[in-house]
């Protein structure tokens, strides 16, 4: 991935709400996959070194344990060189999908899923 201009806190360099929110996408989507579908509890970011901007960079995220409805997950940015940028220690927790289909938004995006399998189109990420 890479970070632009307008991701900048300081000159040339990412703003730390940006780089954790990177983090917390990785780590929710590996949440996500292994139990769909998930919310982030809590999420601790360690700052190892500035993120620069406009250079090539890693995310990667892996599953610590899984127990019930919660799961560890811990992520890292890394440079161009593989160093650590940034870390992540993060917990997750399964809720029931009705959660989420109990909102008017929620209602809207199930019934736009609902019409992507049945047209067996494209996923309505981009609609």
């Amino acid at each position: 991935m890479r970070f632009e201009e307008h991701h900048q806190g300081a000159p040339g360099i990412v703003h730390g709400g940006i780089v954790s929110a990177a983090l917390d996408e990785a780590c929710g989507l590996l949440a996500t996959w292994h139990r769909f579908p998930c919310v982030t509890a809590r999420i601790f970011v360690r700052y190892r070194h500035p993120v620069p901007i406009g250079t090539e960079l890693t995310l990667r995220a892996w599953v610590e344990s899984a127990r019930g409805r919660r799961i560890r997950v811990r992520g890292e940015l890394l440079g161009e060189a593989g160093d650590p940028l940034a870390e992540a220690r993060a917990g997750f927790l399964h809720v029931p999908l009705e959660h989420f289909l109990a909102t008017p938004e929620g209602r809207a995006a199930g019934d736009r899923w609902r019409a992507w399998l049945a047209e067996g189109g494209a996923p309505p990420l981009d609609r």
